[in-house]
C-alpha cells in the first residue's frame, strides 16, 4: 500500500503509521530488530538459498527492473546528474546479470557465524570458547548506484544481520524494484520477512530519525560524498563505519625500480581516478627525482593526467602547474595528481601524516629496510609495498565481497566484508562449576 508521508509530498510504501516519518522509521527499526534475532539462528543453508533464489529472480524479473530504472534515468538530468553519474545509475541486462552473479559469489563464501575465534580449557575445568556472532541491525545509507541495494542486502544477510537500506532519491524507483525482488524471496526460503527493508521515502528526515534509534540499530554505514558521511557521523547515536576521504599517496623511494614506479603511479592515478583508493599525491625522493620524474610525467600525461607540482618538482617538470597549499589536502577524484619532491623517507611519512586520510598509501622501493620502516610508520588502513593503491578493495584482498572501506581503528579497519560485520561472544561450558 502506498501512502503520502505527512508534510513531505513523498510516497511511502507500506509500514505502520505511514503518515508519520518518525513513526514509520521506528516501526521499521523495531521490525529489523526482531528479524535480526531470527537471522542470528538461521543456518547457512537458508541464507545461501535466499541468495541463489534472489539471483534467479533478478534475471527473471529484469523487465520490471529496467522499467523502474528508466524512470530514474529520465529524471536524472533534472536532478543535476552529469553523464558519468547517469551511467552509474543506469541498469541494463548485463548489469543485472552482474548483480545476480555477485549474489552467487556471496553465497559461495564461508559463513562467518559460529566460527571459533579461540578456545581453551581452563585449569578449573571449564571450556571457554569465543565465537563470531552477527552485529544485529545495519543501517546502510548510500547514493547513486542501484547495485549497492543488492550488494548491501547480500552481505548483511549472509553475515546474519538485518538490513535497513536507504538509497539516494536519484535511484528511488530502481531501489524499490530491486528491494521487491529481494524481499519476495525471504519468506519462501525460511528467512524473516523484515530481514531486508528499504526506506521508501526520499524525505531526508527519515535518515535523522533512524540515526536516533540506537536501541534498534547497531551500526550505520554511509557510502557517498563527504557531506553525507559527516552528517551521519554528527547525528548517529550508534557506531558508524566510514571513511571521509581517499587522499592516497604513492612514495617513490631512492631505491625504487624506475619502471615499476612508473607502472604503479600510472595505474594508481589513471586506471579509475574517481574512486577512493586512487592516488592523489605523488612523493618522489630527491635522489631519483631528476632521473625518473620527467619520464613518469610523460607517461602520466599520456594517460590524460595533469600535474600540480611543488617548486622542486616544477624545476624538473617545468610545464606542470604550480600546486596550491589546498592541493595536498584534496581528493580530486579526477585525472589530477599533486607532485612533491622530498628529501627523505621521513619527510614523505611526515607529509602523509599531515595531509593523508589514513586510507591507502604506497611505497615503491627495492630496499627492504625502507619498506619495513614505511609500513611501521604510516598509519593507514592499508599500506602497499611495490603495488598500486587500487588493491585496497575487498575482492582484491580476498574478502570476496565488501560493504565499504573503514579508516576507523575500532572495530573494523580497511575493506569490510562478512567478518567485519560480526562481533564475538564468549561461550563457557562447565559441569556445575562454581568460582571459589
Amino acid at each position: 500500500m502506498a501512502t503520502e508521508a505527512k508534510g513531505t509530498g513523498v510516497t511511502i510504501e507500506g509500514g505502520a503509521e505511514a503518515g508519520d516519518v518518525d513513526a514509520l522509521c521506528r516501526d521499521m527499526a523495531a521490525k529489523a530488530k526482531r528479524a535480526a534475532r531470527s537471522l542470528a539462528t538461521a543456518g547457512p543453508g537458508a541464507k545461501d538459498a535466499w541468495l541463489a533464489a534472489s539471483a534467479r529472480a533478478l534475471e527473471a524479473r529484469a523487465d520490471e527492473l529496467l522499467e523502474a530504472n528508466a524512470l530514474d534515468v529520465a529524471a536524472a538530468p533534472g536532478l543535476g546528474l552529469n553523464a558519468a553519474a547517469i551511467d552509474r545509475l543506469t541498469l541494463n541486462p548485463r548489469r543485472i546479470g552482474e548483480m545476480a552473479k555477485s549474489l552467487l559469489e556471496v553465497a559461495a563464501l564461508p559463513d562467518p557465524i559460529g566460527e571459533v575465534v579461540r578456545s581453551s580449557r581452563r585449569p578449573v575445568g571449564i571450556e571457554a570458547v569465543q565465537i563470531r556472532v552477527p552485529l544485529g541491525v545495519v543501517f546502510m545509507i548510500y547514493e547513486s548506484r542501484p547495485n549497492v541495494t543488492v550488494d548491501a542486502a547480500a552481505i548483511c544477510v549472509k553475515s546474519g544481520n538485518a538490513a535497513i537500506l536507504r538509497g539516494g532519491k536519484e535511484a528511488i524507483h530502481s531501489n524499490r524494484a530491486l528491494h521487491r525482488v529481494l524481499a519476495d524471496e525471504l519468506a519462501p526460503n525460511g528467512l524473516p520477512e523484515h530481514a531486508v527493508q528499504l526506506v521508501s521515502t526520499t524525505d531526508r528526515a527519515a535518515v535523522g530519525a533512524l540515526l536516533g534509534l540506537p536501541e534498534f540499530i547497531d551500526l550505520a554505514i554511509p557510502r557517498g560524498g563527504e557531506s553525507l558521511i559527516r552528517r551521519v557521523v554528527a547525528e548517529a547515536r550508534m557506531p558508524v563505519m566510514k571513511h571521509y576521504d581517499g587522499i592516497c599517496a604513492v612514495y617513490v623511494d631512492e631505491a625504487a625500480d624506475p619502471d615499476v614506479a612508473t607502472r604503479i603511479i600510472v595505474n594508481a592515478k589513471a586506471q579509475r581516478p574517481g574512486v577512493c583508493n586512487a592516488a592523489e599525491t605523488l612523493l618522489v625522493h630527491a635522489a631519483v627525482a631528476k632521473g625518473w620524474l620527467p619520464g613518469a610525467a610523460k607517461a602520466l600525461r599520456a594517460a590524460g593526467v595533469s600535474l600540480r607540482a611543488d617548486e622542486k618538482a616544477r624545476a624538473i617538470v617545468p610545464d606542470a602547474d604550480a600546486a596550491s597549499p589546498e592541493d595536498w589536502d584534496t581528493e580530486f577524484l579526477d585525472k589530477i595528481l599533486a607532485v612533491k619532491v622530498v628529501d627523505s623517507i621521513d619527510e614523505a611519512m611526515d607529509h602523509i601524516a599531515r595531509h593523508g586520510s589514513a586510507h591507502t598509501d604506497a611505497i615503491v622501493t627495492r630496499d627492504l629496510a625502507a619498506a619495513r620502516r614505511f609500513v611501521a610508520g604510516v598509519d593507514s588502513s592499508a599500506v602497499m609495498v611495490n603495488a598500486s593503491t587500487r588493491f585496497n578493495d575487498g575482492g582484491q584482498l580476498g574478502l570476496g565481497a565488501e560493504i565499504g572501506i573503514s579508516t576507523d581503528k575500532y572495530h573494523a579497519r580497511g575493506p569490510c566484508g562478512l567478518r567485519e560485520l560480526t562481533s564475538t561472544k564468549w561461550v563457557v561450558h562447565g559441569d556445575g562449576h562454581v568460582r571459589e
